[in-house]
């Protein structure tokens, strides 16, 4: 059924600017029987692993974060831009590939021993998830993966974020 969802995915020459190719996931997740395979394998792959905080990274991994936490009994939690969470936060700054931002947390969002698992749509040059990665350690929880949608391997940002800690669906 990958092949399925990879065949919705459709690239977005010249967007956010001009030299980037945008892979735009809404197509495949308008398709009901799709949007529920893609859901179905991020909580195959994570079922049995005692996770107990999501992560997911604003604003397209809300998408699978929220019923990944859902269907494996987790905390949800989220990642986002600056000036968006109303408490304290934490924050780190990482670059894009078409600039740069920053990500924060609230302080309390994740703690000690807590088995975090980071969920995002698409992985790049590792820089957003990194900076999301820092901000679960800086609160002393365990990082136990990042999990994608779409994994761009030519940008090598599974080499950032350590190969082995790198789980995603598709890859182009």
């Amino acid at each position: 059924m990958m092949d399925a969802v990879r065949a919705r995915i459709r690239d977005v020459p010249d967007f956010p600017q001009k030299g980037i190719v945008f892979k735009d996931i809404t197509p495949a997740l308008s398709d009901p029987a799709i949007f529920r395979e893609v859901i179905d394998a991020f909580i195959a792959r994570w079922k049995g692993e005692r996770i107990h905080k999501i992560v997911g990274i604003e604003s397209r991994g809300f998408l699978f974060a929220a019923p990944l936490a859902y269907a494996l009994g987790a905390g949800l939690t989220v990642a986002r831009k600056p000036g968006k969470l109303p408490w304290q936060t934490i924050r780190e700054v990482y670059a894009l590939e078409y600039g740069e931002n920053a990500l924060e947390l609230h302080v309390d969002a994740v703690g000690p021993g807590e088995r975090v698992l980071v969920v995002d749509d698409v992985l790049a040059t590792g820089g957003t998830a990194d900076a999301v990665g820092r901000l679960v350690a800086r609160q002393g929880a365990e990082l136990v993966s990042f999990s994608f949608l779409v994994e761009l391997s030519f940008l090598h940002g599974a080499r950032r974020l350590g190969p082995e800690r790198v789980h995603s669906l598709i890859t182009y």
